[in-house]
């Protein structure tokens, strides 16, 4: 044995087995690195966009491309109202455990033909993937009636996007996906993903982070909202009673 490994260890480099690489793989890049929200603050974008970097012959069967872009996750309480003695009152709630504050996911095609469920359930890339609901003790409906709610809501937000068909692919190769960012946005790291597929299966992936953080004024009331809430509480009241007297004082010229 001890001669065997010794002849072994003196093979050229060439005789050697190779480890195996990957046929496809993902170059991609974004427009931007970081998003500063200021006073003015209306909104982003980024631009994500890449190549399909091949080391031999591509493999027979249409290639697909998934981005995702996810916001800071945070536990949600979602509560269900009803009328009780004339009276809307909260009767029953969900606790989820993470909610992204923001969620899009874009693709070339259709989710169910890009991405398999089996896929979908190792890589967490469809919307009813990435959230997730613990004790959830209902009457009537399950947990799922309560987080298809709460995404609703959050699509009518702007919160959460499904861009089905939002990936232009060019000749298999070149990729790009304008990703818009509402204004209200969460401060926070934001994971973009980029996923290559074929037949549904996952064949390559690749992370890349965008910093988003509040700036000049808004950075201000922030750091002192947390830091001196006492003043930041006072000051708040002088603004607000400074606010009504400049606006009783107009109305009065005005009557004038």
């Amino acid at each position: 044995m001890r001669w065997l490994a010794l002849a072994l260890a003196l093979l050229p480099p060439v005789l050697l087995p190779l480890p195996a690489m990957a046929v496809e793989s993902i170059v991609a890049g974004l427009s931007q690195n970081r998003v500063s929200i200021t006073a003015d603050f209306d909104g982003s974008e980024i631009l994500v966009y890449g190549a399909v970097k091949r080391n031999a012959p591509a493999p027979e069967g249409p290639i697909e491309v998934i981005i995702t872009v996810e916001g800071p996750s945070t536990p949600v309480t979602i509560r269900k109202k009803d009328r009780r003695a004339g009276i809307w009152i909260n009767t029953e709630a969900v606790e989820v455990d993470a909610a992204p504050s923001f969620y899009a996911v874009a693709t070339t095609g259709p989710l169910r033909q890009v991405l398999s469920e089996t896929e979908d359930l190792r890589h967490r890339i469809t919307l009813p993937r990435v959230i997730r609901a613990v004790g959830a003790a209902t009457e009537d409906g399950g947990p799922d009636d309560f987080i298809d709610a709460m995404q609703r809501i959050r699509q009518a937000e702007s919160r959460y996007m499904v861009l089905q068909g939002a990936v232009e692919f060019t000749e298999q190769t070149l990729f790009r996906s304008d990703i818009v960012l509402p204004a209200n946005l969460t401060e926070g790291e934001y994971r973009v993903r980029i996923f290559l597929t074929r037949e549904g299966r996952v064949v390559d992936a690749q992370d890349r982070v965008v910093g988003v953080r509040k700036e000049g004024l808004e950075r201000l009331l922030f750091n002192l909202s947390r830091e001196q809430p006492l003043i930041y509480g006072l000051l708040s009241l002088v603004m607000a009673a400074g606010a009504g007297w400049a606006a009783s004082a107009g109305f009065a010229v005005l009557r004038r």
